[in-house]
């Protein structure tokens, strides 16, 4: 293989084995039998394999290595999930790197393949189809979260907030609200939450209005600007998230409008910012602290050879100023 570096892909695909099998072998980790760590070694050794600097600090004898895949570190709330998963992985002894895709796919592809061959494991927001992923990460474990699983080298962690925007509906509606719209997730339109904003509407018939919006305080401000300049008797907002609900909240008193007392807004996901706001801000809440936990039990469970059960972390209404 003259002119390119040889990886551990190549070493596993030649011993026809898994990344985390070469790993093992190359390591040599108690977890693999004589017989396919000779293999192993065998196809390293004829293919020329040298393991690069990182992926050696990666892969040390007795670390477990999880990468750890997210779609935007400014956002608050993946910041804090990142930041559980680091403290319950540190109290198993686990190295853990962060990846930054962007939401971006052909960047969540090129990160599947850095990091494939290097790590014990994968948890993260993946948005490619599972054959996709696996292809990318040769059958190490992979804990999804926001979906749901594919097979037995994979979990799973999903995030209901149906019943907490309902919820969030609900007492708009029994403070004499109803015109209300709702903030989307502009590449994801329509995303799952504004389903649950439409039925819970629909319950209470009622009609409304969906944006999508940029995933940052600016996007919150333009949409709700928008919205209001289609709709100036709007008296009650919900968003993809709290980010959004923060930029919406800043643009709307800029534009004149008292909120809670004109324009209500609830926002999603929970993140400690919002409670540091002026007015702080209602929102439909994730427990982060115990997402990222799950994640990394998750993890332990499949690399004990188990399939753990999926998981579902359910959203909860916080009222606070706005709303």
């Amino acid at each position: 293989m003259a002119g390119k570096r040889v990886t551990i892909r190549d070493v596993a695909i030649s011993a026809g084995v898994s990344y985390q099998t070469v790993s093992r072998a190359l390591n040599d980790k108690p977890e693999i039998d004589a017989t396919t760590k000779e293999r192993v070694l065998d196809a390293a050794r004829e293919l020329g394999f040298r393991p690069s600097r990182f992926a050696r600090a990666l892969v040390r004898q007795d670390t477990t290595s999880v990468g750890l895949v997210i779609p935007d570190l400014l956002n608050p709330f993946f910041t804090e999930v990142a930041s559980a998963a680091l403290e319950a992985a540190r109290k198993r002894g686990w190295h853990v790197v962060v990846y930054d895709t962007a939401g971006d796919g052909e960047q969540e592809l090129g990160t599947l393949e850095v990091i494939g061959s290097q790590v014990d494991a994968i948890v993260g927001y993946l948005n490619a189809p599972a054959d996709v992923v696996a292809r990318y990460t040769g059958g190490i474990p992979v804990v999804y979260i926001g979906r749901e699983s594919a097979g037995a080298s994979f979990g799973s962690i999903r995030v209901d907030g149906e019943a907490g925007i309902h919820a969030a509906v609900a007492h708009l509606v029994a403070g004499g609200r109803c015109r209300i719209g709702m903030l989307d997730h502009e590449h994801a339109a329509p995303s799952a939450r504004s389903r649950w904003y439409l039925d819970a509407l629909r319950s209470h018939g009622l009609s409304g209005w969906v944006l999508g919006a940029g995933q940052s305080v600016e996007g919150g401000e333009i949409g709700v600007a928008a919205l209001l300049d289609a709709h100036p008797d709007l008296d009650g907002l919900l968003t993809y998230n709290d980010v959004i609900a923060i930029g919406a909240v800043r643009r709307a008193r800029m534009l004149g409008r008292r909120v809670p007392q004109d324009c209500a807004v609830i926002g999603f996901d929970g993140v400690q910012i919002g409670s540091l706001v002026e007015p702080p801000l209602s929102t439909v809440r994730i427990d982060t602290r115990q997402l990222g936990a799950l994640a990394v039990e998750q993890v332990a469970t499949l690399l004990a050879g188990a399939t753990p059960e999926v998981t579902t972390i359910t959203g909860t209404l916080v009222l606070r100023g706005t709303a």
